[in-house]
């Protein structure tokens, strides 16, 4: 079997106690929209599929990339669509489940832990961390080294728009992730998690269009939600 990388497998406890915690919040919807009964059982093959999973997990730079970060968080998600959709359950019911699954563990996090986390994505200083990184990201030398890396654009609001700034991603490492295993079909259901992440974190995320529904690129604009509308948007 392969091996996970040493930088995956630093952090491999934290992500299988998120994935068991997953399980846990998603199992009355197993039950009631998957129609599965048996779910020890399911919980046992996703675990397993996470495993394999992680030795999937291409490595785009550690700590020293935002990128690894979304690799973290997100890629458990392939290891459920997997299993369930092995069970015959529609994609679109995995990623509905997927999405309430997520957002009920994000919410359980303290409101100003995440609300505080959103803010320093804002921060002036992430946005220039975010140009340093996203110009690194183009080169020829980075793509050399990282090839399953994220590719993307800073993209600065013009007069007429309202976000405060936006990514464009031009490759993504979901995407070829998906490609290289046969996931193309799920992988909008990652897609969706985005919209989860930011708005549990009090950020507005505005996307038109994504490389994988065949797009030329993910357009990504961020904006921050009202106080009084974070709750409403989640």
């Amino acid at each position: 079997m392969a091996e996970i990388h040493p930088f995956y497998q630093t952090h491999r406890q934290a992500m299988e106690a998120a994935m068991r915690e997953r399980l846990d919040l998603a199992e009355a919807m197993l039950h009631e929209r998957a129609y599965l009964s048996d779910i020890d059982k399911i919980g046992q093959e996703v675990m397993d599929e996470f495993a394999v999973v992680l030795t999937q997990m291409p490595y785009v730079g550690g700590a020293a990339s935002r990128m690894s970060d979304f690799f973290m968080r997100l890629t458990g998600f392939m290891a459920i669509s997997r299993v369930l959709r092995r069970h015959g359950v529609p994609v679109p019911v995995i990623g509905e489940i997927e999405r309430e699954t997520y957002k009920a563990q994000l919410l359980a996090m303290p409101e100003a832990e995440r609300l505080a986390a959103g803010r320093q994505f804002m921060s002036p200083e992430n946005q220039g961390l975010m140009r340093e990184q996203a110009a690194r990201s183009v080169t020829r030398a980075h793509q050399a080294e990282f090839p399953e890396d994220f590719v993307y654009d800073f993209v600065e609001p013009g007069p007429q728009d309202s976000f405060e700034f936006g990514i464009d991603y031009k490759a993504c490492g979901f995407c070829k992730l998906a490609a290289r295993h046969g996931d193309k079909d799920i992988l909008p259901n990652i897609c969706g998690l985005d919209f989860v992440a930011y708005a549990a974190r009090g950020i507005r995320l505005e996307r038109t269009q994504t490389l994988a529904s065949g797009a030329s690129h993910c357009d990504f604009r961020f904006s921050r939600l009202p106080p009084d509308r974070e709750r409403n948007r989640m």
